[in-house]
């Protein structure tokens, strides 16, 4: 039956020219082959699925990511769509984050045994935590991992100034839930999460608040929705009802610092390069701060044409980053 739906659903989209949707179920079989045993055929499937993508070589000057199923009208302009290939080894987590993560891919890849079993799976989550700590990268994880297209949900085009008008995008972007399963990305949430009743609450704000609510209580979809936020604590309550899991993001210890930068710099670095020295050094910084500094680091190297990368020279660029994060602190506390 499973294999009936799919190739259904296959030629309908092939039939409505959407593309990414076409992608999207055909991993979907992929998957579904592997699960029953059959792993040369769901390898042959994503090997032609990839060759296939491969072949849309974008124009020169044109972005990679592929809008849905080519969008017509102000859908365009409300979401940016993507076909991440990230994958969960290539985050640095802790036990419990790592947990919860594995918990919704493994639901989400048995779904049609839990529906079937009138159970749900997992898949309204808030992110919450500071900037850099890996939510952006979790969203395009959790598409990579389930062979998901990625939608960002973009807020320039959904929140406007006029009376009604931001709901009614919200609406179109529940509509393309059902239409298009996917990842669809709320970063930035609290700007249409911030709890009723603030100081600078506005009768919009409220209203928008309470549209979310309702489509997210009544959304049916098979999509995951994914809100990230870096200000917890002004959303409004009612929100931490919507989700199935809330996902806690902090900036890393010691051991995941020196984790981060060992993997990204390990076939650069010296011998005797310490990482334990070098976490110390870098702790306040956040997962995307360090990759930068990381990064910095070997771009240096390449120009200059060396073939390694003293543990002084990774602590220069470390050091950039912290004093970059300093500045920009004391920028924010005077004004």
């Amino acid at each position: 039956m499973a294999v009936s739906n799919h190739l259904k659903a296959l030629l309908r989209s092939y039939c409505d020219g959407d593309e990414e949707r076409f992608y999207s179920v055909a991993m979907q079989l992929a998957a579904h082959e592997a699960k029953i045993g059959h792993g040369k055929l769901a390898e042959e499937l994503r090997d032609l699925i990839d060759r296939a993508k491969s072949r849309r070589a974008p124009m020169k000057g044109q972005d990679k990511a592929v809008p849905i199923g080519q969008p017509r009208g102000e859908l365009a302009g409300l979401l940016n769509a993507s076909f991440p290939k990230n994958r969960l080894a290539e985050m640095v987590l802790d036990d419990h984050l790592a947990f919860q993560l594995k918990r919704v891919i493994r639901e989400q890849r048995q779904a049609a045994r839990l529906l079937a079993a009138g159970l749900s799976p997992r898949r309204r989550l808030l992110l919450v935590g500071p900037p850099g700590t890996g939510k952006t990268l979790t969203a395009a994880v959790l598409a990579g991992e389930l062979g998901m297209p990625l939608f960002q949900v973009r807020l320039d085009g959904l929140i406007t100034k006029f009376m009604g008008e931001t709901a009614a995008k919200l609406r179109q972007v529940f509509d393309s839930t059902n239409r298009t399963r996917g990842v669809y990305f709320f970063d930035e949430f609290d700007a249409i999460g911030s709890r009723r009743g603030l100081a600078n609450d506005v009768g919009e704000v409220r209203r928008i608040l309470n549209s979310f609510l309702q489509m997210i209580e009544q959304d049916d979809s098979q999509s995951l929705i994914i809100g990230a936020t870096n200000h917890p604590e002004i959303l409004d309550h009612a929100l931490f009802r919507r989700f199935d899991d809330v996902l806690n993001y902090d900036l890393p210890d010691e051991v995941r610092i020196a984790s981060l930068l060992k993997t990204r710099l390990v076939h650069r670095a010296r011998s005797r390069t310490s990482w334990k020295r070098l976490a110390k050094q870098a702790q306040g910084l956040s997962y995307a701060e360090i990759v930068r500094g990381s990064d910095e680091a070997l771009k240096e190297a390449v120009i200059e044409n060396r073939e390694s990368i003293s543990e002084a020279e990774i602590r220069s660029a470390l050091e950039e980053r912290i004093s970059a994060k300093v500045r920009f602190s004391g920028k924010r506390l005077e004004d």
